[in-house]
């Protein structure tokens, strides 16, 4: 019986090391970039988050809470959406490394910056 007893606990313990191995796995990539769709919120005249970070590849999504119209375009002029009102949505997908500033041509001091590694 002893010997039952122990090979259990050596499962169990073996177990839970791979659950912990994989959960140190999840949580070293969280934050890492991905090229998972991400979003930006634009509220209270602001983009929330105002600087994102993704890796090439990634398709970001602003949607618009607002009850006023606003825009979402690169200083560079890389991309433009246009006007977008309340729950409208503008997608990008970022493919080249890069920082990228953008600004809402209505609103002219709300500024963001997507960050592509």
């Amino acid at each position: 019986m002893e010997k039952k007893q122990l090979t259990l606990t050596k499962a169990a313990f073996l177990l839970l090391l791979v659950a912990l191995v994989a959960l140190g796995s999840k949580t070293a990539q969280a934050g890492s970039p991905s090229s998972a769709a991400r979003e930006v919120k634009i509220d209270n005249f602001s983009f929330t988050p105002n600087t994102l970070t993704v890796a090439a590849g990634t398709t970001v999504t602003w949607t618009n809470s607002d009850d006023i119209p606003h825009t979402v375009v690169s200083v560079d002029k890389t991309f433009k959406s246009k006007v977008l009102d309340t729950d409208d949505k503008f997608s990008y997908t970022f493919t080249k490394p890069g920082t990228y500033s953008y600004f809402c041509s209505v609103h002219p001091k709300m500024t963001g910056k997507i960050v592509v590694q």
